[in-house]
């Protein structure tokens, strides 16, 4: 298997997706979400997809959906049908939740903790098992951690501003990750204190350097 794992910017592109049940409203939802522009081909499509707006059109218009999207889902029952559209589907990007190997793009489950983005994927193996490794991630990503990627975003920017060497902002960077203070500051839930801290660690680093 070749497929590499990359976080892929939807928004505008135009997403045909063959079928309407359960599989097909969760990839519609998801699109929908990341403002994609989203057509289903079957018998119904739930509300909540057309609020969002999601459109929904008859197997006659299949030919032309093909040439109009930019990303073919195939979660249809009807296996030969997938098959044919898959087949005229040439250079597209092919999801296919029947048989995943045959498309070339995987949508794999996918959470955020805070800020934090996590997408799992077992290769078809066991969607049971990433469930239950989701379920060991969230417990394991504390609020603390959140807020470790909030104060060193914040830290970065003040040193993209002061700072033109990245070498010198990453070691600046390092030393308040691993700053026993700080972290005594996090684990004491003072979030306030521990940026304004980091804030002095920087500005006596710069003058430093």
């Amino acid at each position: 298997m070749s497929f590499l794992s990359l976080f892929f910017d939807v928004e505008g592109k135009n997403v045909f997706i063959l079928g309407t049940g359960e599989v097909a409203t969760r990839r519609a939802n998801r699109f929908l979400d990341k403002g994609a522009n989203v057509v289903l081909v079957g018998s119904n499509i739930d509300s909540q997809l057309v609020d969002k707006g999601a459109i929904l059109k008859s197997s006659d218009d299949i030919n032309y959906l093909v040439d109009w999207c930019d990303i073919v889902v195939l979660a249809s029952g009807d296996r030969e049908l997938c098959d044919y559209v898959s087949g005229i589907s040439g250079d597209k990007l092919v999801n296919r939740a029947d048989v995943p190997f045959d498309g070339d793009l995987i949508v794999p489950t996918s959470f955020f903790i805070g800020d934090v983005e996590v997408s799992l994927y077992t290769h078809g193996k066991s969607p049971l098992m990433a469930r239950e490794l989701r379920k060991k991630i969230q417990k394991t990503i504390t609020e603390n951690d959140i807020f470790e990627i909030e104060l060193q975003d914040y830290c970065r920017q003040i040193l993209k501003s002061k700072l033109q060497n990245q070498k010198d902002r990453k070691e600046i960077l390092y030393s308040i990750l691993n700053n026993d203070k700080i972290n005594e500051l996090i684990n004491n839930n003072k979030f306030t204190e521990a940026k304004k801290y980091a804030k002095t660690i920087i500005n006596k680093k710069i003058r430093e350097i």
